[in-house]
């Protein structure tokens, strides 16, 4: 009787051993397919951008004027230094990227002349409608803030979101003449501003805080600005020397 229990005990023991290598070698399948399918699936489009490259903006091919299929001669590009002469008058004549942007990083360095004034903007919206980018897109503002002539605010000041957001006490600027560093980076509502490796302004467009200083009455003419989340890139011509150089972009 001992003898044939053993034997019996061993069978059923046989018995599950297999249950769970067969178990074990579903489990295994499984995750071999799902791993085989992973690689064959492409990447995304969402991912791609996610690891977008840097894209440098320094040949004539990279920009044209605003409403323009070329560039203005008002501009000059060339030895690794994009050149605003200031003669377009107090406004017109900016620049426009060939390509729109809706998340990205921005970044570039410059310098102005003495007095100056000039601007950076993001989202601009192209149309024969508008004079210029200003009536659509945020601005980075750049200026001469210790010479400019005329009394200002300080969300006229360099690195602010033009009449809209102020810089921050981390802001600081050199001297007319020396090349600055900038930067600005939009991410699903989420923008920042830059200057010289620290960050000044930092505001939510999605916020109520947003829209009650769009709506403060400095847009009042201008009724689409800031509406939209896509488009183009621009440099300001507003009567000033200023240059730029290692101007470059990525997607985010």
């Amino acid at each position: 009787m001992g003898s044939r229990w053993d034997e019996t005990t061993l069978i059923l023991k046989i018995m599950k051993l297999r249950i769970v290598i067969i178990g074990l070698a579903l489990v295994i399948g499984a995750c071999k397919n799902t791993e085989k399918k992973k690689a064959e699936t492409p990447a995304s489009k969402e991912d791609h951008i996610v690891a977008g490259e840097w894209v440098e903006l320094m040949e004539p091919a990279n920009w044209r004027g605003f409403n323009q299929d070329s560039l203005p001669s008002n501009w000059s590009i060339k030895d690794g230094v994009i050149e605003c002469f200031g003669e377009a008058g107090d406004v017109g004549g900016d620049i426009i990227s060939n390509e729109t942007y809706d998340n990205f990083e921005f970044a570039f360095e410059w310098k102005i002349s003495k007095g100056g004034n000039s601007g950076a903007f993001y989202h601009v919206v192209e149309d024969t409608i508008y004079h210029s980018p200003y009536e659509t897109g945020p601005e980075y503002q750049i200026l001469d803030d210790v010479g400019f002539e005329e009394p200002i605010e300080d969300w006229q000041k360099t690195g602010a979101n033009y009449a809209m957001h102020v810089a921050n006490e981390n802001k600081s600027l050199k001297p007319v003449g020396e090349w600055n560093t900038s930067k600005i980076i939009f991410n699903k509502g989420k923008a920042e501003h830059w200057l010289n490796g620290k960050k000044i302004v930092e505001f939510d467009k999605n916020s109520q805080d947003w829209l009650e200083k769009r709506n403060s009455g400095k847009w009042n003419d201008y009724p689409d600005y800031g509406n939209s989340n896509d488009g183009y890139l621009a440099l300001q011509d507003h009567g000033a020397g200023v240059w730029f150089r290692n101007v470059r972009v990525r997607r985010l």
